[in-house]
């Protein structure tokens, strides 16, 4: 049988080898290995613990190794990584941790490179993980290089951070944010509206009043039960959808549109929000793939929801809206928590390009609205080339009178409890989910109305 570690090694292996998605990868790994509850959780804290810091290890590995990480074969650096995080991160005993991952280089590349690891990873044993903070901090250039090592996020990403939280007053927040992003998040579940309900003794989410945790073990057996009525999500983007569902009362008749539907969470929570209030529900995905996720994702709702594999941009312009979610594709840095490889595999070089994508999907969504009509635009990034600015230059540039709408009062009317949403700076009706704040995804939500 495949042990843990040997399963993390091959994700760990594919994320970086053939960029796979280590949340997508894993389960898949697990249940082909067969692992025990007890091994499954060690593979996923293995994996996942070592993609959030890895820039931290990486740093730790080189000086451990007197070389640059550059320099040392890949399949050993992800080897060492792995012990690092055990060895720095985890309860394991050291010599536990260095045997069995010069083993694992061993099998996968021979005696010279064991030899290799076994002096890197007894170096790396000398020091705590505090002391070899202190150590590799020391050789940072600027403050943000040390928060860079210290939190193991990028440089760039860390004053994307402070930016977006200054928006709000709340700069000061910045350590919380990213010592949050390094923290596994809890399993968020949603029951559909008005199809499913939490199970008895399950506890219901802060904000979302469809949101609730389970404690009964794996979320899977609930899922399947339920015949997709309920569904593992994120509380930040229950609240996105239903913060278009429920800006306004719905009239009979009325026609909607998720414009970016993959992977069709979501789209689910229209659907039922659709079916209960006599609403008319399509999807749009681009990626023949993706459509696929967001047909399975609706399967649950007793109603038709027609799913299009068009680019967003043209599809739009199809028809004419009452309601249009615009979930753009975007650099995804508010969810690190649960994608925690998204951090070393953006680089600022990505914000341009998605930022136009962003502007056309949205400004073709609003010209498809019904004078009345709402778009709500979201996206899982606070980065605010990515959010603020592009609702300031579809307004701007737009041949159509859009007015803003208060995302936060219609969020905070919506909510189970009182939510703090700090107003923005520029003054608009923007809300800003935050991971340290709010226990969600960086979900940012916007809502433009057609005059």
């Amino acid at each position: 049988m495949t042990s843990a570690r040997w399963v993390a090694f091959d994700t760990v292996r594919a994320v970086h080898d053939s960029d796979a998605y280590a949340n997508l990868l894993l389960p898949t790994e697990i249940a082909r290995a067969g692992l025990s509850a007890a091994d499954a959780g060690l593979a996923t804290e293995l994996t996942y613990g070592t993609l959030r810091r890895e820039g931290t290890y990486d740093a730790i590995i080189a000086d451990a190794a007197g070389r640059p990480v550059g320099e040392i074969d890949p399949v050993i650096l992800d080897a060492l990584r792995l012990g690092v995080h055990q060895l720095l991160s985890m309860r394991i005993p050291a010599h536990a941790a260095v045997n069995e991952t010069v083993r694992q280089v061993r099998a996968a590349a021979g005696p010279g490179p064991a030899r290799f690891a076994n002096a890197v990873l007894r170096r790396v044993s000398e020091r705590s993980s505090d002391e070899w903070i202190t150590r590799i901090e020391a050789g940072a250039r600027s403050d943000d290089e040390r928060l860079a090592l210290r939190y193991a996020h990028p440089v760039w990403i860390i004053r994307a951070f402070r930016r977006a939280l200054a928006a709000e007053g709340r700069a000061d927040e910045l350590l919380a944010l990213l010592a949050a992003d390094n923290v596994a998040p809890a399993v968020t579940m949603a029951a559909l509206p008005g199809l499913a309900e939490a199970p008895e003794g399950a506890e219901h989410t802060a904000y979302s009043p469809i949101g609730f945790r389970h404690g009964g073990g794996d979320p899977t057996r609930l899922v399947a039960g339920s015949g997709g009525r309920i569904r593992v999500q994120d509380e930040g983007s229950q609240l996105a959808a239903l913060a278009l569902a429920r800006a306004f009362p719905v009239a009979d008749g009325e026609r909607w549109l998720d414009l970016c539907a993959g992977p069709g969470g979501k789209t689910a929570v229209l659907a039922a929000e659709a079916l209960a209030s006599g609403a008319r529900l399509e999807a749009n995905e681009v990626s023949a793939a993706r459509a696929g996720l967001v047909r399975d994702s609706v399967s649950g709702v007793p109603v038709d929801v027609p799913v299009s594999e068009e680019d967003g941009r043209t599809r739009a312009a199809h028809g004419r809206y009452h309601r249009i979610l615009v979930d753009a594709p975007c650099t995804g840095l508010g969810a690190l928590r649960r994608r925690p490889e998204a951090r070393w595999r953006k680089s600022p070089a990505d914000v341009p390009e998605l930022a136009t994508l962003q502007t056309e999907l949205l400004g073709a969504a609003a010209r498809a609205l019904v004078p009345g009509g709402v778009v709500a635009y979201v996206t899982c990034s606070p980065h605010l080339a990515e959010t603020a600015a592009i609702v300031a230059e579809v307004r701007r540039a737009s041949d159509i009178e859009l007015e803003e709408l208060n995302a936060r009062e219609v969020i905070a009317s919506l909510s189970a409890s009182p939510i703090d949403l700090a107003p923005s700076a520029d003054g608009s009706g923007r809300a800003q989910l935050w991971p340290h704040r709010h226990g969600t995804d960086a979900m940012s939500i916007s809502l433009l109305r057609r005059r």
